[in-house]
């Protein structure tokens, strides 16, 4: 095994062994379950008890959700500025200090205007320690073999809803919703602000060239043609994805099954992300990046509409939720390659936040899936709207190639497009 010890700065060799500092990959993957179950999974699963308990609509908590999740797009914009020059430490200590103290104010708030403001400190935190940091770093540090490096990390945050969709109902029935956040803080503040304290001490070191990718520059990029057409399909898929993920809770209690019964259906959901995240090397290694970029936004619209045509038995539910969360879980790290596959790792961090901006905009979908579930008659409507969304989506994604030039791929590598 090659030593994985402290980097020095600008070193970046073939393998790219000298430049990983050996405790953030593990530090990563369980800062990427703790972060996402809490910060983003618990939520669903709270919010009917919220709005039980507080009188405040589902499509006002909702709102202030899809709040924190605007914030973050916006914020991520700077963060992978910020990434691209200084590193990961301080934006992913920072980020979870800020995740604490959002969740405490989430759980005092006397009233919605705060309730808001919780949110909005929310998304601060979700910018600065949810995937893009953590991919951004991977990149940088693991390169070339950044993809193996990105399913590690990826197949840990799959189970984070697993984890803490039956944590967070176990913890609700025992507990109010104010004090069930109080406790998912505690887990937040110790888990994640040491780790990443302490293992993302390494030197930052430049980024690596590729020789199938010229060092374009990042604002003529980010003014083409594949990359905004790549930004409207990721921001289409986003929204049904966000949605169903938030909608899928309320649509089983709507269908009579009980609240624990709706958060495994939500939690088993990560274990498919698991499962699928092990199958995307072998996905990437035979096809090209449009191409599966294609399928697997098009895998997104039947998996939603599968979820309107199988009503029960419950088994099959957990069946179907399963097979989305495969979907979902290429899906991830489809979206964490696609800069790498097409324009080279020198400028990750800033093009990463701003394809990753208008589709976290698409977390609006939370409040908008609760506002249109009413004039749409159900649940079932709303998700067979999303995987409509999808499917526009599918449809942008052929036109998303570049010239780089087709190559047999190297280890950790994806297939490149050739136009």
């Amino acid at each position: 095994m090659t030593d994985l010890g402290t980097p020095t700065r600008g070193v970046a060799t073939g393998t790219g062994d000298r430049s990983r500092p050996r405790a953030a990959l593990p530090a990563l993957c369980a800062t990427q379950i703790v972060s996402w179950g809490i910060v983003y999974y618990a939520f669903p699963v709270l919010n009917p008890q919220i709005t039980a308990a507080t009188g405040w609509s589902a499509g006002a908590t909702t709102a202030a959700f899809s709040l924190g999740l605007v914030v973050s797009a916006l914020a991520g914009i700077r963060v992978g500025r910020i990434l691209d020059r200084r590193g990961p430490r301080t934006v992913m200590t920072v980020g979870s200090v800020l995740g604490v103290v959002s969740l405490l104010i989430v759980a005092a708030a006397p009233n919605l205007p705060v309730f808001f403001a919780g949110w909005a400190f929310a998304g601060l935190a979700m910018a600065a320690t949810f995937y893009q940091p953590a991919f951004a770093a991977l990149t940088r540090w693991w390169a070339p073999d950044h993809v193996r490096a990105l399913t590690i990390v990826t197949l840990a945050g799959g189970l984070a809803s697993t984890v803490f969709a039956p944590l967070t109902a176990a913890l609700a029935d025992h507990l109010s919703w104010r004090h069930t956040d109080l406790v998912l803080a505690a887990i937040l503040a110790a888990v994640t602000i040491p780790a990443h304290a302490l293992a993302l001490r390494a030197p930052w070191p430049d980024a690596p060239t590729s020789p199938a990718h010229k060092a374009a520059d990042a604002a003529d990029v980010a003014r083409s043609r594949p990359f905004l057409l790549l930004a409207a399909a990721f921001t289409l898929s986003s929204f049904a994805m966000y949605a169903v993920v938030v909608a899928l809770v309320p649509l089983l209690l709507e269908r009579g099954y009980t609240t624990t019964q709706a958060a495994w259906a939500l939690g088993i959901g990560g274990a498919g992300q698991t499962l699928g995240r092990t199958l995307y090397a072998t996905l990437a290694r035979r096809t090209t990046a449009t191409a599966r970029t294609t399928i697997l936004i098009a895998l997104g619209a039947l998996t939603t509409a599968a979820f309107i045509a199988v009503p029960g038995p419950y088994g099959l539910l957990i069946a179907v939720s399963i097979v989305a969360g495969t979907v979902r879980g290429n899906l991830t790290l489809l979206q964490a390659t696609a800069i790498t596959d097409r324009w080279g790792t020198t400028h990750y961090g800033r093009l990463s936040g701003l394809l990753a901006a208008p589709a976290h905009t698409a977390a609006l979908a939370p409040f908008a899936g609760a506002a249109l579930a009413v004039p749409l008659g159900g649940y079932g409507p709303l998700l067979l709207l999303l995987a409509a969304v999808s499917v526009a989506a599918a449809l942008f994604a052929p036109w998303t190639s570049t010239d780089a030039v087709r190559r047999r791929p190297e280890r950790g590598h994806a297939v490149t497009d050739h136009t």
